[in-house]
């Protein structure tokens, strides 16, 4: 039987069903028999995110495998909100945590295998390094760019994630999707309705692999791009800091990031946030910056944008939780 992990020492209801004991905590209403992987009351979200920042969720689980979290799923019954959590790299969790249940995909959802012609299938977890690099040593060219997305593969499907032209839109096949109730489906491409930076992905549903298609390549040529690509994040970007990824949307017409420098933005602070001075469209946690920082923080810029051009610049970066 699965055990209850201390975040926050949970006690039993009469149904013999882990609630948390603390206040203001959802209840996770179900039956731990049979179910293998790891439940967390009251579980810090801070150490997930790229940011450093956040409250904690209501109660963290982390699947054995495929089964397991749909078994899980299935006795939650979609009466519980349920986010999954990835690298955590383009996410702002706000401080008073997370309502419901956070599913974190662990070493189970984390391969990538030959699966065809110029295919790979992916675990919802496999990051986009691994991915790559596996095109690579394999042959398969047009994959590339996904050594740019600094996340998971469950996340990027979901975003439509992009970097140096091209997009998850371009190579997607498929994608198996686990529901809130427990449901589990495979979705093409086609039905995900892609436009940038977004998917009729539903609330709560939860991308547990994806097949992605190239075509035939050089592994010398296919790693050349990818040190290439390499090399101009860590060029241009604020890597090594506490950051989100890309903050804000591109416009029709625009580049979030010149926008924001025209607007007198460039190094911007508010507590212990501030806008990167290396690439304006990237947010960072200077040291002991809440989420409220950050996200307050990012509002400001919108505002001085929307002033000095006239465009209100939309949020890419994932913003969670209780205030």
């Amino acid at each position: 039987m699965m055990s209850i992990q201390p975040g926050e020492a949970p006690i039993w209801d009469d149904g013999g069903a882990p609630t948390c004991a603390v206040e203001g905590a959802v209840a996770a209403p179900v039956s731990l028999e049979g179910i293998r992987g790891k439940l967390t009351c009251k579980a810090p979200l801070a150490p997930y995110t790229w940011f450093k920042t956040g409250g904690p969720a209501d109660w963290l689980f982390e699947p054995a495998d495929l089964n397991d979290l749909r078994a899980f799923l299935e006795r939650l019954g979609g009466d519980i909100p349920v986010m999954a959590l990835g690298l955590g790299s383009n996410l702002i969790v706000r401080d008073g945590g997370v309502p419901g249940v956070v599913v974190r995909l662990g070493k189970a959802f984390a391969g990538v295998e030959h699966s065809g012609e110029n295919e790979l299938t992916c675990g919802g977890g496999a990051s986009g390094i691994l991915v790559a690099s596996t095109a690579r040593d394999l042959g398969i060219a047009g994959l590339e760019f996904l050594r740019g997305i600094p996340g998971t593969v469950g996340g990027f499907v979901r975003m439509n994630g992009g970097a140096y032209g091209r997009e998850v839109a371009d190579v997607l096949v498929d994608c198996a999707v686990i529901l809130p109730d427990g449901t589990f489906v495979t979705l093409p491409a086609a039905d995900l309705a892609y436009t940038y930076r977004h998917s009729v992905l539903p609330e709560g549903a939860i991308v547990v692999s994806a097949r992605f298609k190239g075509h035939p390549g050089d592994p010398a040529a296919i790693g050349a791009e990818m040190d290439r690509i390499a090399a101009a994040r860590e060029a241009s970007q604020p890597l090594r800091t506490k950051t989100g990824g890309s903050t804000f949307k591109n416009p029709e017409g625009h580049k979030a990031w010149q926008l924001v420098d025209a607007a007198g933005c460039r190094g911007l602070t508010l507590g212990g946030a501030q806008v990167s001075e290396k690439h304006t469209n990237f947010l960072i946690n200077t040291g002991d910056a809440t989420s409220a920082d950050i996200e307050g923080l990012g509002e400001l810029v919108r505002q001085k944008v929307y002033e000095h051009a006239g465009v209100m610049l939309e949020w890419e970066i994932q913003r969670v939780g209780r205030p």
